[in-house]
């Protein structure tokens, strides 16, 4: 047995050897399967950038031409100011809102001047300036969302809360989700944004919203008088049991009574006033709530920001013509050289 002892040692160091290698060679084999990825970026993106270096003496006038081009055009176009206005949409509105911003932009595409001026009370020779309308997600706090959520797992079934959690929700969100948006208006105008206000306010007072605030006024009225039932019956019951107390304290055998039965009395009758005048705290409460609510949110739309007097100058790329106009030709280019490259390869394929 004494021979047989010094084995286990090499035997354990053999299958750690085995386990080392085996790790080593995992490593080697991600590391080469990085390396060849990388290979085949840099291989693709020196494949993509080769005919602009083979036809540089092609490609340089052709670029600098462009860009003079685009900056004569550039300069030649009347220049695009924007203005933004963000909105809190009340009862549903936000819907009708996004259908017409849609809208707004075909009338646009389509030219169609006059119902343009006749939707924002707006002369003809305005309306033309128009060049688009932008709808989308207003600014938004972590506190924001975090109420939002708190609302949807309130309305929403305990087991749908567990399968959703507050990073899911926040990413499965949608623009129409949210409660403040942002109406982006462009024009070849300057001073054109503060009088389109008044085409909003017709598109958030729409039918399905006027239908919403007259439910919502409705069953406010409703609950408002069933809470104004209950403080009554309350005011009634609390000078019934103070009725009471005040006949008990005129009563002269109350402090010749048995012996634990009257502060066992007195304390009863305590005990109900306060939970009566417990009970009326609760009920005012639910009616100030009921009452914010209803004074918070009756109007069609909230104005957290209006359009500026003056629009500011869009100098985004779409409209740097000198840039976007060497920047076309060159795509251009590659992709006339890819096609003719494929179509040599296709063509001499044997």
């Amino acid at each position: 047995m004494s021979e047989k002892l010094p084995q286990k040692p090499d035997n354990e160091e053999v299958d750690l050897g085995q386990l080392f290698n085996a790790i080593g060679n995992l490593f080697q084999r991600f590391f080469n399967f990085i390396g060849r990825i990388l290979k085949g970026l840099f291989s693709i993106i020196i494949y993509a950038i080769k005919p602009l270096v083979v036809y540089f003496k092609f490609v340089g006038p052709i670029l600098l031409i462009t860009a003079v081009i685009g900056y004569i055009y550039e300069k030649s176009k009347a220049p695009v100011y924007y203005s933004e206005m963000v909105v809190k949409p009340n009862f549903d509105s936000k819907y009708k809102l996004a259908s017409n911003i849609d809208y707004f932009n075909a009338l646009i595409s389509s030219e169609n001047v006059k119902e343009l001026s006749e939707i924002f009370n707006i002369d003809s020779t305005d309306a033309k300036e128009l060049v688009s309308f932008n709808f989308e997600a207003g600014p938004e706090t972590q506190n924001d969302l975090f109420i939002e959520y708190d609302e949807y797992v309130q309305s929403v079934d305990t087991s749908l809360v567990d399968e959703l959690s507050y990073v899911e929700y926040i990413k499965n969100r949608d623009l129409m989700s949210g409660r403040l948006f942002a109406i982006e208006a462009k024009s070849s105008k300057i001073d054109i944004f503060p009088h389109l206000e008044e085409g909003f306010r017709k598109t958030f007072e729409n039918d399905f919203s006027k239908y919403k605030k007259r439910v919502r006024d409705t069953v406010a009225l409703m609950e408002r008088d069933n809470l104004k039932t209950q403080l009554d019956r309350l005011d009634s019951i609390q000078k019934t049991y103070l009725k009471a107390i005040e006949n008990d304290s005129k009563n002269p055998n109350l402090s010749l009574g048995l012996g634990n039965v009257l502060p066992l009395q007195e304390e009863k009758t305590a005990t109900k006033e306060y939970d009566l005048f417990l009970r009326e705290i609760y009920i005012r409460k639910d009616l100030n709530d009921l009452n914010r609510t209803v004074a918070e949110e009756n109007t069609y739309y909230d104005v957290l920001s209006s359009f500026d007097k003056l629009g500011k100058r869009d100098k985004s790329f779409s409209y740097r013509y000198s840039l976007l106009f060497p920047f076309l030709a060159l795509v251009l280019f590659l992709l006339v050289s890819f096609a003719y490259k494929a179509f040599n390869y296709i063509k001499n394929y044997d």
